[in-house]
């Protein structure tokens, strides 16, 4: 992956006021445990030698949803020049655990980061071409300013955390 990717994706998240942490995946257990609060849900990892610990709860119930401080998902790629992660939706609806808690902590590759809207658009046809025809692109915390002062957690999370795999 180029370094400048990289590095433009880290400040546009900075820009946004978004975490982020890089990580192996040896030390992804720790690097999790530090931005993930209890009660937390997630969705499963689809990345070799990661997975979510006993603690987060996969497949959530709407009331465990409600409850929950923090959605722990994966992000199937990151837009660098926007700072956006791109979750994809799955026929099991997963894509809520992104939205609903106020912590969303996106998991995403270093591989994984594109450059811009075209990269992000070739990658989204082949989703769309290959059946999978939905997907969330979240851009930082949720902010509204409809109605004067700029409000977080408004429609969505108050507080985004992304953590970057830097090996498979």
């Amino acid at each position: 992956m180029d370094t400048e990717v990289v590095a433009e994706f880290e400040s546009s998240l900075r820009r946004l006021d978004v975490g982020r942490t890089k990580t192996t995946t040896d030390e992804f257990d720790d690097a999790l445990a530090d931005v993930v609060s209890r009660p937390a849900v997630g969705a499963p990892l689809p990345f070799d030698r990661v997975s979510l610990p006993d603690e987060v709860t996969v497949s959530p119930t709407p009331a465990e949803l409600e409850a929950s401080a923090t959605g722990v998902t994966a992000a199937n790629f990151a837009i660098a020049s926007y700072g956006s992660v791109v979750i994809r939706a799955t026929p099991e609806g997963t894509e809520p655990v992104s939205l609903f808690p106020d912590r969303h902590v996106a998991v995403v590759r270093k591989s994984d980061i594109v450059p811009g809207m075209t990269e992000a658009f070739e990658r989204l046809g082949e989703d769309i071409r290959a059946g999978r025809d939905s997907a969330v692109i979240a851009t930082g915390p949720s902010a509204t300013a409809d109605m004067g002062s700029l409000v977080r957690g408004a429609h969505g999370p108050k507080d985004v955390q992304v953590v970057v795999l830097t090996d498979r």
